[in-house]
């Protein structure tokens, strides 16, 4: 494709996540997968400038709302071209708008003039407020602030980069030695994480899932904190496990993996379409020890198992801001009304998931978020309410490994450990 249809595309791209309701990475599936005359290099490049212009798509606005103009996807994807590159910009936008085939339709003076103004300019300015600077909303500033004090600039920074493309080696079936040495000779180069012994990390946007390691099993794709997180949970060969809200499957088929195929999974969820995608990963990952529980309301199946597992794993719904490096279109979605909801339903879904637990078993509540309100404070209000578990702080739960910090909980964020951030807090009932 040439750089003006390359653009046109990444306009219409954008059009479509500022329409749809849904993630822009599952946008961005349908919008490729109804096109699929366009080929790999092509796609990577039309994405690409997509996820940068949604990284900074507060600054974007702010310097066309200081140039008068209208957030247009034309002028958002023209500014981003412009901003990213002040000093040689890949093409003077004029000589993309040409409306030739492909190309899109030529800019009309109004375009021209606000887009004029930011010539010579980076997408930073020290007018920004301190949101806009680091693509925040609003309402999250006070949280962040109290969170992470004078080390959040460095944490926003982190967030406005790309995401590593973290593997896990499924050890039923290989090592991690030989997966990387397969992926090599696919063309991938894949280096061994720093935390995870099961980890493999990708340089850049890699199609992993078109090689054989992933075909077969022998590779998942999943961050490094969430593998830490099934670390954590400690489950073993014979025992019986729940993962409560299973989702897509990602920590069910590690903790699978670290039962060694034995004793009894149970992969729970509210979503009967994700069990039945996690089905599907299972079977391709070797799996036959895990079994579905599709949660329905009045459902009688927790007050029948009561007090009958080993481990308990509650990854709980949440704002998912340790994931903002893949998601950046999440920001501009989340409000505090969203962040309130999620915190009574975390807290209900700790309350319908503790009675599982024997005396002795341990409960691993985890997040993807960074927030207190929803971590260290949503622990704290569950403790009051149960006081029959307590803390098995982090050196106690997993004492061979590196994950060791300066508190009781798993505390994981890009700018410290490279990884998404999580939290996790094993609790266990006395």
């Amino acid at each position: 494709m040439t750089p003006a249809a390359t653009l046109a595309a990444s306009i219409d791209l954008w059009a479509a996540v500022e329409t749809d309701p849904r993630p822009a990475d599952a946008v961005a599936t349908g919008f490729f997968r109804a096109r699929r005359y366009i080929g790999g290099t092509d796609r990577r490049a039309i994405a690409e400038q997509v996820w940068h212009a949604l990284r900074a798509r507060r600054r974007l606005e702010w310097w066309l709302a200081r140039a008068r103009a209208a957030a247009t996807p034309r002028l958002v994807l023209a500014a981003s071209l412009i901003l990213r590159h002040p000093e040689a910009p890949p093409a003077d936008p004029a000589t993309l708008f040409t409306g030739t085939r492909f190309a899109p339709a030529p800019l009309t003076a109004a375009e021209t003039a606000a887009l004029a103004t930011l010539a010579g300019h980076t997408l930073d300015h020290p007018a920004m407020p301190v949101a806009v600077r680091w693509e925040l909303p609003e309402f999250l500033v006070p949280l962040l602030t109290a969170r992470f004090g004078d080390g959040l600039e460095r944490e926003a920074a982190a967030w406005l980069a790309p995401a590593p493309l973290d593997l896990r080696v499924n050890t039923l079936c290989a090592d991690r030695a030989e997966v990387s040495t397969a992926l090599a000779e696919a063309g991938i180069e894949a280096a061994p994480t720093p935390l995870s012994p099961w980890g493999l990390r990708v340089a850049g946007r890699r199609n992993v899932t078109a090689t054989a390691p992933f075909r077969d099993g022998r590779v998942e794709i999943q961050d490094e904190g969430s593998q830490l997180v099934a670390l954590l949970t400690d489950a073993r060969p014979g025992m019986t496990v729940a993962d409560y809200c299973a989702g897509a499957g990602g920590k069910t088929l590690a903790l699978a993996m670290t039962m060694a195929n034995k004793g009894r999974l149970t992969a729970c969820d509210v979503h009967e379409a994700r069990l039945a995608g996690a089905i599907r990963r299972l079977r391709r990952a070797g799996v036959h020890n895990a079994e579905p529980h599709l949660l329905t309301p009045g459902d009688k199946w927790a007050k029948r198992r009561g007090g009958a597992f080993d481990r308990v794993l509650v990854d709980a719904p949440c704002t998912g801001t340790g994931t903002w490096r893949r998601n950046p279109d999440a920001r501009r979605r989340l409000t505090a009304e969203d962040l309130s909801a999620l915190v009574a339903r975390q807290a209900m879904i700790l309350d319908q998931a503790a009675p599982l637990l024997r005396v002795g078993g341990r409960l691993v509540y985890a997040t993807c978020s960074v927030l207190e309100q929803e971590n260290e404070a949503q622990v704290d209000a569950f403790l009051t309410r149960h006081p029959a578990f307590r803390v098995l702080p982090l050196a106690e739960a997993c004492p061979e490994s590196c994950l060791v910090g300066p508190g009781p909980f798993l505390t994981l964020s890009p700018a410290r450990h490279g990884t998404d951030g999580f939290f996790a807090a094993v609790l266990v009932r006395t």
